[in-house]
């Protein structure tokens, strides 16, 4: 995502581009306080939206938005101006947005983001994680093989706790069903971790698991999963659950449990 911006107010246009980075990290911003060296930026690399400071000396705004629209139209144009005075020429040249002046980093940032979210559509895998019957992660559409089966079941132990971490003790603990956490035990389970991360990573969803501290949890809102539904009240959830979660693990009976008196009172 490459931002242009023209006029003389660079640290405001630098602080909030880089307020942007912390949703969008891919983005460079170029400066110019000269509209012909800005043009000729534009016609030379993929601008994606350009911002045109009205009120800079020497810097006919209307008329650069004008040229930037009619060689480049899917360039995103905002004019940044302090009155509502150009506003009505601003729009018939068709600029995309047209913001008030004083501006501050973070009011900035967030009309930015809007134009950046148009310009970057959501095209992450779409996640989907079966838990009735028995547990599978599928990537738009297509199951997951995972190399390991602890590692596997790692992930569906996490999946269970909804987005709450884990200690790697508390996980040994689960997996294994012992409370010999032991120095060789703990190696193994780094193991399998190491080898979840690099299954999630070959299928390009390794941002669903987080780390923090030697603790791990999933992030529940990055997929799209039965149990969660169930929990949540979707009535073609609860209609699907059979009695039986995550069969194949031991630990998930508490919550097979649980899940069957909701669905006795819904019934």
């Amino acid at each position: 995502m490459n931002v242009l911006y023209i006029g003389n107010e660079k640290d405001i246009i630098e602080n909030a581009v880089t307020m942007c980075m912390d949703t969008y990290s891919r983005i460079s911003l170029s400066c110019f306080s000269r509209p012909q060296k800005a043009l000729d930026r534009i016609m030379t690399d993929g601008t994606d939206i350009a911002l045109i400071d009205m009120d800079t000396p020497g810097i006919k705004g209307i008329g650069l938005a004008e040229k930037i629209k009619k060689t480049r139209p899917k360039v995103t144009v905002i004019l940044l101006a302090s009155s509502e005075s150009y506003a009505i020429e601003a729009f018939r040249v068709h600029v995309s947005g047209y913001l008030l002046k004083p501006l501050s980093p973070e009011r900035l940032a967030a009309e930015l983001e809007y134009f950046i979210a148009e310009k970057c559509p959501d095209t992450s895998p779409l996640v989907t994680v079966r838990t009735f019957d028995g547990f599978d992660v599928f990537v738009n559409g297509s199951v997951i093989t995972f190399p390991r089966s602890k590692a596997k079941e790692l992930l569906a132990y996490l999946i269970d706790r909804q987005g709450a971490s884990a200690s790697r003790k508390v996980i040994a603990g689960a997996l294994w069903e012992d409370d010999d956490y032991s120095r060789s035990r703990q190696k193994y389970l780094d193991s399998i971790i190491r080898s979840l991360r690099s299954t999630l990573l070959e299928y390009g969803i390794d941002s669903i698991l987080e780390m923090d501290k030697g603790a791990l949890r999933i992030c529940p809102e990055k997929i799209d999963c039965d149990a969660y539904r169930f929990f949540n009240g979707d009535t073609e959830a609860i209609q699907a659950y059979r009695g039986e979660y995550m069969s194949e693990y031991s630990w998930a009976s508490t919550s097979e449990s649980y899940m069957d008196r909701l669905k006795n009172q819904s019934l």
